[in-house]
């Protein structure tokens, strides 16, 4: 075997030792996001912690501070996870409606569908979150903030579609926002404390400001 060959499979054998580590660490990474998320909506992103995360998967403290580096990154990457969860459960299977009012139904259904199941352990993580760091200014609360608004944009893109389109009534977009997000907020509250019937209440409130013209 000649140089140039040797030293071609030393480097195509460091190149799968490189994968193999990327691998193992975006998986450790998956793992350590998952349990934080839930942590994060039980109860609050203060308390996801590099020692509470490596008791509850059972890693070890300082793996999860090489991935993360900081509290701050890691409670950033715990909102990011969330999100990326939010928008495959909520938005991105309401995009195969209609743009309009059956979209914005279907932003609902699956709203409702996520804080029932629900898919993280403490409800919606957003409205879990949000209300502890809306006066603490930094980075957290800027990303819980954009979220904030990426959702309530989305809301708001849908109702200016059935009001173009002539399905809905016209309304005031920015409190109609307001009303549909606050009554989520609430459901998510009543929910945890065991009131099923809010779904129902949901449902009436969101069809009222559905009304045809």
């Amino acid at each position: 075997m000649g140089t140039e060959e040797r030293s071609f499979v030393t480097r195509a054998d460091k190149a799968s030792i490189t994968d193999k580590r990327l691998l193992r660490g975006a998986r450790a990474r998956e793992v350590v996001l998952r349990r934080a998320v839930d942590i994060a909506s039980l109860d609050g992103l203060d308390d996801v912690s590099f020692g509470r995360l490596a008791t509850d998967t059972g890693m070890s403290k300082a793996g999860i501070q090489t991935l993360f580096r900081s509290k701050e990154v890691l409670q950033l990457g715990t909102i990011d996870y969330a999100r990326d969860m939010f928008v495959d459960a909520v938005v991105r299977p309401a995009g195969a409606a209609a743009p309009g009012v059956e979209r914005l139904r279907s932003l609902v259904e699956h709203w409702i569908e996520y804080a029932t199941t629900p898919l993280f352990e403490g409800g919606c993580f957003r409205v879990a979150n949000i209300a502890r760091f809306d006066s603490k200014p930094g980075a957290v609360r800027d990303a819980l903030f954009r979220d904030q608004q990426e959702w309530l944009g989305t809301i708001g893109k849908e109702l200016r579609n059935a009001v173009d389109a002539r399905e809905i009534a016209a309304v005031d977009i920015d409190l109609a926002v307001f009303q549909i997000d606050s009554v989520l907020c609430a459901a998510n509250t009543a929910l945890r404390l065991g009131d099923e019937d809010v779904v129902s209440k949901v449902r009436r409130t969101v069809g009222d400001l559905l009304k045809t013209p």
